[in-house]
């Protein structure tokens, strides 16, 4: 059994690991989940995915839905050289340094350095043109209070969002809608959205940095991003706050969905993180199979987890960056076991269900 992971599928995908072990040619889709610094935890996992396993030979679209830190983390696998991408990316994000309650407008421009540092020169171009990746960007159009940029009217729009949110998540389109941005065309398995309003989007030359840049902008962290070329005119904010784990509806195709993820569990929106009642059920999830680090790779890890924004104001600079790069060489642990069982065929053999 693997040490440093925890592997669950769902019924319909523990029959095809079964039948066919995991294969590239077996993958639909690929999600990639909200949550900051608690990507560079799966930073290891990400490299031997997207730059070994999901580089084999394939005949159909591979289609990426990503919000806010996970967009960017599936945009370096919409890449030629999704590895290299995904160290530009790390590079620069650990070296973030802020002054103490850094203003948003800062956090941004600091932020959109890192997004620039993750496409290179090409990698924009490359996204766009991809043979096989198909890059959905979730973003959240915001309206009333949550649309202004003063702190004080977006924090009394998100705890009306809230409030009524603990009632019903379909409240949340009152104050919102979802908006994904895509390169798919009329191929979207997300097209038929239906549980929140839900609009889509191609994404163009015009709009692919500031889908990025609005995927991430967490409220009252970053400042929203205004009139998006291609959209309708409105203030972007994180796609995170509709879908901060990605709990939609996949589909009822043939093969995987293939979810790399900090946690055991899936969370619907952001403000169900402290909703213990409202985690996502089985049903999204039958042709699933998440793998998330094991309780004991995180307690290798600095303060026994992965990292989290509290990081930021809880720990000096230099610890916080010394502390995350040892997140990232520990990742080589968990790279080394995940590539050990893929050659393996026997994945199936450490899978529990879902």
């Amino acid at each position: 059994m693997s040490q440093s992971l925890t592997l669950l599928a769902g019924p319909d995908a523990l029959r095809i690991l079964r039948e066919r072990g995991l294969r590239a040619e077996d993958v639909d889709i690929l999600p990639g989940a909200s949550g900051g610094p608690k990507w560079l935890g799966l930073e290891g996992i990400d490299r031997v995915l997207f730059g070994e396993l999901l580089q084999q030979p394939r005949t159909r679209p591979l289609h990426l839905i990503g919000s806010s830190i996970g967009s960017w983390r599936l945009a370096c696998l919409a890449q030629k050289e999704p590895v290299a991408a995904l160290r530009r990316f790390a590079d620069a994000y650990l070296e973030q340094r802020y002054p103490p309650k850094p203003s948003p407008s800062l956090v941004s421009e600091r932020s959109a350095t890192i997004l620039d540092s993750l496409l290179g020169p090409d990698g924009m171009e490359e996204i766009l043109t991809h043979p096989w990746a198909r890059l959905h960007v979730v973003t959240t159009r915001c309206k009333g209070l949550l649309a202004m940029e003063q702190s004080s009217m977006q924090l009394a729009g998100f705890v009306l969002g809230a409030l009524a949110n603990a009632v019903s998540r379909r409240t949340l389109g009152l104050h919102m809608e979802r908006v994904v941005f895509h390169t798919a065309g009329d191929s979207s398995p997300f097209a038929g959205l239906k549980d929140l309003p839900s609009v889509h989007r191609p994404l163009t030359r015009d709009n692919l940095r500031p889908a990025l840049i609005a995927s991430g902008s967490i409220p009252m962290v970053l400042a929203g991003v205004h009139d998006i070329p291609g959209a309708t005119r409105g203030t972007y904010r994180d796609g995170g706050v509709v879908d901060y784990h990605l709990d939609v509806d996949y589909g009822t195709g043939d093969g995987l969905v293939l979810y790399p993820h900090f946690y055991p569990y899936v969370v619907p929106g952001w403000f169900d993180k402290s909703l213990k009642w409202r985690r996502a059920g089985p049903l999204n999830f039958r042709r699933a199979l998440i793998i998330t680090p094991s309780p004991a790779h995180l307690a290798r890890l600095p303060g026994g987890r992965i990292p989290d924004r509290s990081d930021f104001t809880e720990m000096k600079a230099d610890d916080r960056i010394r502390a995350w790069k040892q997140v990232l060489t520990e990742g080589d642990r968990v790279a080394d076991e995940l590539r050990e069982l893929l050659a393996s065929g026997r994945i199936a053999d450490h899978v529990q269900p879902l």
